[in-house]
């Protein structure tokens, strides 16, 4: 069955949500390949017309929130800058090759087809293996800036709490907040936006605030409170879980609601405004097999957000 094209947006920037999991069993990235795969992508967010707005490295996973830029925008001085540093001053650039690496590094597929085998032969050699690291193909979805680039990039950060590893999302290293509040975003790897330059926040470093404002009183985590979902094994719900839902009586609160949405962050297609969502759609409309035209769904308990798919809620 030919695999269903990617949608892609090359003459205009645009955020996409990227994640990819390991083929591996269990969790097979150490600290130690997390922060390798960390430096991989900060190296080659400076040769690709790409700012890199979060991420999130897990034990068998990773998720890239990632602005591509259209190769238009960048002149050939610049394409011979990003070459001497990709490849040292050493080596010399034909001209006719200009307009092919300008094509490769303003392509999303190109960018994280690079970073999944670099890592992978890294990962190889150092654990004295051979074969594919990787699963199936990345997922991507295309994301609107503002209200809806926060909420996905909540979704990322939040990552660490979901799977029980952190306390607080700044706690975990391999992820955007970690980075940005462990090392006061050292080399300016990370974009300051956070969607918030949508609503003339011009300070970075009061972006930086709000957002974690956001995230912990807005976006999941009610008044620093610790959350995890892996508190629901298989023979049960446990008895502190229980003890927790009878002290809220049974309410589901705007944590809640955030929590059960997620799937939207990864399996929606596109995700943003009504607007955004139909006019996407459109053009991209022959991506889809369905006779009938789809219509942005509403998402329930995320104001104002829509998705291509309408996803059954847990």
């Amino acid at each position: 069955m030919p695999r269903i094209a990617r949608m892609i947006v090359p003459d205009q920037k645009t955020v996409y949500h990227v994640m990819s999991r390991s083929a591996l069993d269990g969790y097979p990235f150490s600290d130690v390949d997390k922060d390798e795969l960390v430096f991989i992508i900060k190296r080659l967010s400076k040769i690709y017309f790409a700012d890199i707005l979060g991420y999130c490295i897990m034990g068998n996973h990773f998720h890239l929130l990632v602005r591509t830029h259209p190769a238009e925008e960048f002149s050939d001085e610049e394409i011979k800058k990003r070459y001497r540093l990709y490849y040292g001053d050493d080596k010399y650039l034909v001209e006719d090759h200009i307009p092919l690496l300008r094509a490769k590094w303003s392509s999303l597929s190109e960018f994280i087809r690079e970073i999944k085998q670099t890592f992978s032969r890294y990962y190889n050699k150092h654990h004295g293996r051979r074969g594919t690291l990787w699963g199936e193909r990345f997922k991507s979805l295309i994301v609107e800036n503002g209200e809806t680039l926060i909420n996905c990039l909540a979704y990322i950060d939040l990552n660490p709490i979901r799977a029980g590893i952190a306390a607080r999302p700044e706690d975990y290293r391999w992820s955007s907040m970690g980075y940005h509040f462990q090392t006061g975003n050292k080399d300016d790897f990370l974009s300051w936006d956070f969607g918030l330059t949508e609503f003339g926040v011009s300070n970075k470093e009061e972006r930086l605030l709000r957002y974690r404002k956001y995230v912990y009183e807005t976006g999941a985590i009610k008044n620093g409170e610790e959350r995890s979902v892996k508190g629901e094994g298989r023979k049960g719900i446990k008895r502190e879980t229980i003890e927790k839902e009878r002290r809220k009586g049974y309410q589901v609160t705007r944590m809640d609601r955030f929590l059960y949405r997620t799937r939207y962050f990864s399996d929606s297609g596109i995700i943003g405004s009504k607007a955004f969502v139909s006019r996407l759609y459109h053009r991209f409309q022959d991506h889809f097999q369905s006779v009938h035209e789809k219509k942005p769904k509403r998402i329930s308990g995320l104001e104002g957000i829509y998705s291509l798919k309408h996803l059954s809620e847990a």
